[in-house]
C-alpha cells in the first residue's frame, strides 16, 4: 500500500459513520464534490469520473455516486479535501500562452508558464495572443460563474491596433456590433481612447474572440490586447509571468462581486512573485 492509499484509508476510518446514519444524510453528487474540491469544472470533474481517474473508498467512482461525511475519494490517487478555505490568484499571462494544462499543438500551455504548490483552474480563459490577468483558482464555483458570460462581470482590456481609430469606430463598437462570423450582437460597452491607436474597454458579456472581432468590423486589427481588470481585481504592476494572492477584503468583494457565496480564502502575504 503507498502513502496516498494509507492516507485515504485512514481518512475514510477516522470519519467513519455508521451505514444507518447514511441513510439519513443526503450526501452530494460526486461531480459537484470533486469540482468543489479540486477546483475543476462540473463538466471537468464528469470527465475525470468517466476516465476512472476518481476512486471513492478505494473503488472507482461512478457518475451516480453521492458523497457522504466518511467517504475517501481521491483524484489521480491523491486524497481530496472538504477544506472550505479556497485559493485565488492574480497571474499575469504571458501573451503566447495557451491556456489549457496540455495541447499538442500548442507551443507553450499554462503548465508550462504557471508554477503554483497546489492545483489551480483559470477562471474566466484569455487567448493565446492575448496578455494579462487570469484569475487562478481551486473553488470550483468561482469557475462555473466565470463560465456564466450572462451574469454581467465586468473585464477591462487595454487595446492597440494597427492604424488610427475613428471616433465613429469607438462609437460603432460602445453601442454594439453585430458580428457575422458569431451571428451575435455585442452589448453596450464603455470605450475610453487612450492614444491614437489605442483605447480602453470593459465588457460585460465573453464571446469567442469578442474585442478582436469587433475591431475586425469596423476595420481595424489588434495588435495587442492586454486584460487589466477582472470585477475588482486588477493587473496593477506585475509583469508577466508573475503572479500574487488574492485575500482579506480584496477576496471577499470579488465574491460579492461575482455573486457567489465563499470563505476568504487561505491567509497570504500578496504581493508579486517572479516565476
Amino acid at each position: 500500500m503507498n502513502r496516498t492509499q494509507r492516507e485515504s484509508s485512514t481518512a475514510a476510518a477516522s470519519l467513519q459513520t455508521p451505514p444507518q446514519d447514511r441513510a439519513r444524510e443526503k450526501g452530494m453528487r460526486l461531480n459537484v464534490f470533486v469540482a468543489a474540491a479540486s477546483g475543476c469544472s462540473r463538466r471537468e470533474a464528469d470527465r475525470l469520473i468517466e476516465e476512472g481517474r476518481v476512486c471513492t473508498d478505494g473503488r472507482r467512482g461512478m457518475p451516480g455516486d453521492r458523497v457522504y461525511a466518511d467517504t475517501a475519494v481521491t483524484l489521480d490517487g491523491d486524497l481530496l479535501t472538504r477544506s472550505s478555505d479556497r485559493t485565488v490568484v492574480a497571474y499575469y499571462k504571458p501573451a503566447g500562452v495557451t491556456c489549457t494544462a496540455a495541447d499538442p499543438h500548442a507551443e507553450r500551455t499554462l503548465s508550462d508558464s504557471f508554477h503554483y504548490h497546489k492545483r489551480l483552474t483559470y477562471a474566466g480563459r484569455l487567448d493565446r495572443d492575448s496578455e494579462g490577468l487570469l484569475l487562478m483558482t481551486d473553488d470550483g464555483a468561482l469557475i462555473e460563474a466565470a463560465m456564466r458570460g450572462g451574469r454581467g462581470h465586468e473585464k477591462e482590456y487595454l487595446v492597440r491596433t494597427d492604424r488610427p481609430v475613428r471616433e465613429e469606430q469607438l462609437r460603432r463598437m460602445s453601442e454594439g456590433i453585430y458580428l457575422k462570423d458569431l451571428d451575435r450582437r455585442t452589448l453596450p460597452c464603455s470605450i475610453q481612447r487612450t492614444g491614437d491607436k489605442s483605447f480602453r474597454i470593459v465588457l460585460t458579456q465573453g464571446l469567442n474572440r469578442q474585442i478582436r472581432r469587433m475591431c475586425r468590423a469596423v476595420g481595424l486589427r489588434v495588435v495587442r490586447l492586454q486584460r487589466v481588470r477582472v470585477l475588482n481585481i486588477a493587473l496593477g504592476a506585475m509583469r508577466p509571468g508573475e503572479y500574487r494572492e488574492i485575500t482579506g477584503d480584496e477576496l471577499r468583494e470579488l465574491y460579492r462581486q461575482a455573486g457567489i457565496g465563499g470563505s476568504e480564502g487561505p491567509a497570504g502575504t500578496g504581493g508579486n512573485r517572479a516565476q
